[in-house]
């Protein structure tokens, strides 16, 4: 019965990981409970020798009873029978669930449906695990399902996988495969015998199976260790390697690489939020609010939209002065200044971006946070917002519409007009319909604009769900019914397909006016396209419904409004100043916002910090820091030769022995015998090195004439050896040690003669890669494993009791 306990406690371990999905930890007893009862059902079956067929069936039997008596026992006989009425109950929670873990993000509540849906997933992982090690007897099979349910989290949380549970799940695997080694070993030797065995022969000693699972550990054992500190220890070609799990996980001190969630995703997995928390405040020296954008979208892949890896230069440090030059604008382009003193709430967690108003021109902030060129997104691989007080200054474009309508040709990077070939047909055509052939490009992103808002059709709802390329024309085409997800989108789609550069934005709308400041929550997250005009850059668009029949949050920029006002008598113009209230807002003080917050997940993609080396030079790093690791060998068997070298010049220089009758100096005073030993040591490294060998039971004098022998000595190189061997002698023979020559030189002669014996490529290994010092190398980490040894031939046992 050893495999089902070993795979129940494998799936256990495995299932640790899954914490970070979660708040608490009912979720946990509750599946330790299923683990429990389908291990056990395995136990019956190993015992009893049930088909295997039998067994997975009885344990499905079994997990829908526990589930039944856990969560819909008051719907079942007896509280724990399945009926009717308890299997519609679960099916419901199951619906529910899966309506859950849309629209929360992790960690989500450990409500009752989730945690059903969480219990019911890990006892089929439990089930198919126990199948595939105790009934088939494939247990390295098991990774499969196991690894399944450990890579759920890390593809649902943006933090890597602490190395706790990563260690907990290793060692549930390699227990498992431990259990079955040791199963199948057992077996070894057992003879099948046809007739009786007399009574006089001894039985046939069981197989020593001690060492072989010793093996099996050692190996575990170093493999989880080299999993955990080598990606730790290996350096990157940044400055700044990585000392978190894992390389380029963007945690610990020191990283250059961050990963940011999927905002698109986590916009729908956040969709309905119940709490409004407020996320940060901001005031503004006009009074107005402002959208406070966190990212920029530019790839579109016919799926979703992704950003590509910015670069957050050394000099483009936003504690080092401006930021960089709005892509776009020309030099004679009207600006208006604003300040924005903007505080974010110490509960917002991991956000790795600022919110800003776009286009920022300083931000002032303490810590290393930079700014992207091509999108002025400014973000930091090691600080996080949460808590954080600044101070942005912003050169908001004041464009005329005469200037807008007669912009250039845009000069942009391709990339915010690539398209995927495979776009429907419909939606190209759609593009063109909805807009006038002849109009220039500002005056057909406004026909966009006035399609989504006004002319056609749109219906805003959060209850739609999806965003792939059959989503987005399922939303412009039929249905017509989406959340600022689909608008965006859509309207980035379109004009591209008009020629219009575009991406997609997401941050926040400007907020509510309270006590003196604007406040922004989790309900004003957004999403919105920027178009792209030559000598005006980038300039915000909305084409998600305001109101309170659409998103209340969302407002048209006043270039894209109508700019004739009535005139009064006295020749000025009634149109009414703005008020910092937000009383008169076109969507009132009174917001019904329900879209979520978007403080995560950028599909993944790496953000590399450059730290303003060429490439170039950043590989002659990496090439240099490989070439130092390579030499490490070397290194240490030269320092071994220098210690050594020390030594028996030491002992060269120690008083020779008195004349005939005189007292012998003490032995243990005498600094020849470490010599000797030093300079015999060194011999047998050399020997290592050049690729011989001496035999253990060859002594130095027999050693000294097969080297003489075999590899045609001269008489100084001959003379040189016999000398060493003679006091090696000597030292381990003879009362003392005597004179021993020249001990330097003498191995100096005994090299060379070595040395010219072998191959060019043999010379150069035994400098570089010296194998004395990897047999060493490999030594030490022998006798550390052998510790784990010791630690398996541990055993508490009672005091035995003494008789009275």
């Amino acid at each position: 019965m050893r495999l089902p306990i070993a795979a129940g406690a494998a799936t256990g371990a495995v299932a640790i990981a899954l914490y970070p999905l979660f708040q608490g930890g009912g979720w946990f007893w509750a599946c330790l409970g299923i683990i429990l009862a389908v291990t056990g059902v395995g136990m019956l079956g190993t015992r009893y020798a049930l088909p295997n067929w039998l067994v997975p069936l009885a344990q499905l039997i079994v997990v829908l009873i526990y589930l039944t008596a856990v969560f819909t026992g008051g719907k079942a006989w007896a509280g724990l029978v399945p009926t009717k009425e308890s299997v519609v109950g679960l099916a419901k929670l199951l619906a529910t669930g899966f309506t859950d873990i849309q629209r929360y993000a992790a960690p989500v509540p450990a409500n009752t449906s989730i945690t059903l849906l969480t219990c019911g997933g890990v006892g089929l992982i439990a089930i198919l695990v126990d199948l595939v090690a105790s009934r088939l007897r494939r247990a390295a099979l098991t990774g499969l399902p196991l690894l399944a349910l450990f890579t759920v989290p890390a593809a649902v949380v943006s933090e890597p996988i602490s190395w706790p549970a990563f260690i907990i799940a290793a060692l549930g695997y390699m227990g498992l495969l431990a259990a079955d080694g040791r199963e199948r070993i057992n077996h070894w030797g057992r003879a099948v015998l046809v007739r009786r065995t007399p009574s006089f022969v001894a039985p046939k000693p069981a197989p020593d199976t001690g060492s072989l699972r010793l093996s099996g550990k050692r190996i575990g054992f170093t493999a989880i260790v080299l999993a955990i500190l080598l990606p730790a220890l290996l350096p990157t070609l940044e400055p700044n390697p990585l000392f978190g799990f894992g390389v380029g996980n963007g945690r610990g001190g020191g990283g250059n690489l961050i990963t940011i969630p999927d905002p698109i995703a986590d916009l729908r997995g956040k969709l309905s939020l119940p709490t409004n928390a407020t996320m940060m405040t901001y005031t503004v020296n006009d009074g107005a609010p402002r959208y406070l954008r966190l990212y920029a979208l530019d790839v579109f892949d016919g799926d979703r939209w992704t950003m590509t890896d910015p670069q957050g230069h050394a000099e483009d440090r936003v504690s080092e002065g401006p930021l960089p030059a709005p892509p776009g604008q020309a030099a004679g382009l009207a600006v208006t200044q604003t300040t924005l003193k903007v505080k974010v709430s110490e509960q917002v967690r991991e956000l790795k971006f600022l919110p800003l108003p776009y286009p920022a021109s300083r931000v002032r902030i303490e810590g290393d946070w930079r700014a992207d060129r091509d999108t002025l997104m400014v973000f930091s691989s090691e600080e996080t917002a949460g808590g954080l007080n600044y101070e942005v200054v912003t050169g908001e474009p004041d464009p005329t519409p005469e200037a807008l309508r007669a912009s250039a040709a845009a000069q942009v990077d391709e990339r915010y007009l690539q398209l995927p070939e495979n776009l429907p047909r419909e939606i190209r055509e759609l593009a063109r319909r909805v807009t006038e052939q002849d109009s220039s490009p500002f005056e057909q992103a406004i026909q966009l604009q006035d399609f989504f808002t006004k002319k056609g059709g749109f219906t805003y709802s959060l209850s739609t769900q999806g965003h792939s390329g059959q989503a987005l024309t399922d939303f412009m085409i039929r249905s017509r019914t989406g959340f600022c997800e689909q608008f965006a989108a859509s309207m980035a789609v379109l004009a591209r397909i008009l020629g219009i550069p575009s991406r997609v934005a997401i941050g926040y709308t400007g907020g509510d006016y309270v006590a003196g400041e604007w406040q922004v929550r989790t309900h004003d997250s957004h999403a919105w396209p920027e178009l792209y005009f030559e000598g005006t850059g980038w300039l915000r668009f909305e084409p998600t419904p305001g109101g309170s029949t659409g998103q209340s949050g969302a407002t048209a920029p006043s270039y894209t409004r109508p700019q004739a006002a009535p005139i009064d008598d006295d020749g000025e113009s009634s149109a009414p100043a703005p008020d910092p209230t937000g009383t008169d807002l076109p969507d009132g003080a009174a917001r019904d916002r329900r879209d979520p917050l978007l403080d995560r997940d950028l599909g993944g993609a790496p953000i590399a910090v450059d730290e303003g080396m060429p490439l170039v030079a950043r590989i002659g790093i990496g090439a240099a820091v490989a070439l130092l690791i390579a030499l490490i060998p070397g290194m240490l068997r030269w320092e071994l030769r220098a210690r050594r070298r020390r030594s028996y010049a030491r002992g060269t220089d120690a008083p020779a022995a008195g004349p005939p009758g005189a007292e012998p100096p003490e032995v243990v005073a005498d600094r020849r015998e470490p010599a000797v030993n030093a300079a015999w040591a060194e011999l047998d490294d050399a020997l290592c090195d050049y690729g011989m060998s001496r035999q253990p039971s060859e002594s130095p004098r027999a050693l000294a004439r097969r080297l003489t022998e075999q590899y045609g000595f001269d008489a100084e190189a001959e003379a040189a050896v016999s000398r060493i061997a003679m006091a090696v002698e000597r030292m381990l023979f003879a009362r003392t040690t005597g004179e021993i020559g020249s001990l330097p030189e003498d191995l100096r002669r005994v090299r060379r003669a070595l040395a010219a014996t072998v191959t060019r490529g043999r010379r150069i290994r035994a400098v570089l890669l010296p194998p004395s010092t990897l047999l060493r190398a490999r030594r030490l980490g022998t006798r550390a494993l052998d510790g784990f040894d010791r630690l398996e031939n541990l055993r508490l046992r009672r005091p035995a009791r003494r008789s009275v």
